[in-house]
């Protein structure tokens, strides 16, 4: 298996692949995101509703929303219909037999909204996420 010893920026996220089975990948990323302020309000087995709705295999695939409440409070403050971009979500998924942990860009998400206010939150929100990535990348070494 080969690990990305570094995050892979996408276009919209941050991608890490980690050594991990999935079960412990979706454990350690619950308690990163926890110790960063964030709880899961959802969690999306997208490899079961596939299934169930489409009678199709998929890997195994698991989207998190997560939100980090006072930060969450302070950005619907400044714009009411934030709403419509929450929560910050966060994947784990299996591709090719390795396991990989992503969170989404707050930076390019807010980016749409158009208001300055909300580039520090943004800025803040994303290093907290990539702080969990890399804090599960890191206790996944080989």
């Amino acid at each position: 298996m080969s690990i990305m010893q570094t995050g892979e920026t996408i276009g919209y996220g941050y991608v890490r692949e980690v050594a991990l089975e999935f079960e412990e990948a979706m454990t350690k990323i619950e308690a990163a995101l926890k110790s960063e302020g964030f709880g899961i309000l959802c969690q999306i087995d997208i490899q079961a509703k596939l299934k169930e709705k489409l009678g199709v295999e998929f890997p195994k695939y698991v989207i998190l929303g997560a939100c980090n409440p006072p930060i969450a409070y302070q950005a619907l403050q400044e714009e009411i219909n934030l709403g419509l971009l929450l929560p910050c979500n966060a994947v784990v998924y299996e591709q090719a037999g390795c396991i990989h942990v992503g969170v989404v860009d707050a930076a390019k998400m807010l980016s749409v909204v158009g208001n300055p206010a909300m580039e520090a939150m943004a800025r803040q929100v994303n290093e907290k996420l990539r702080r969990a990535v890399d804090t599960v990348a890191a206790e996944g070494v080989l």
